[in-house]
């Protein structure tokens, strides 16, 4: 039950960030709740793993190259789901930093105290 009240309140983060930021597109809601769930995955699994090959780039951009790595897997997530559009690099770039926020919120809300949810 917890797995799918995260997924709901993901994709309503991914529905709000498309209003806030201009050429991050989302079609309707269940859109949402498949770019929430496929980014879940993507951000799991693929990401680590770009940024182990991205090493050397990111330690001689002092970590700036991390923000091209956030970026492509905005970009990943809206290519994977159709109706999830994104245009261009920097709206990519503060769209996964506000949905990221925005599951971290969602989580430390649902996190599991002693059985009891805040």
């Amino acid at each position: 039950m917890d797995l799918i009240i995260r997924l709901l309140l993901n994709a309503s983060v991914f529905l709000l960030v498309s209003r806030v930021v201009p050429g991050f597109e989302v079609a309707s809601l269940w859109t949402a709740l498949w770019a929430a769930l496929i980014f879940g995955f993507v951000n799991a699994l693929i990401r680590p793993i770009l940024l182990a090959i991205s090493l050397p780039l990111s330690i001689l951009s002092l970590g700036l190259f991390t923000l091209v790595i956030d970026a492509a897997v905005m970009a990943l997530t809206a290519w994977l789901v159709p109706g999830f559009d994104v245009h261009g690099f920097l709206a990519a770039l503060i769209g996964w930093v506000l949905v990221s926020f925005g599951s971290m919120i969602v989580s430390s809300l649902l996190r599991d105290n002693g059985g009891k949810r805040k």
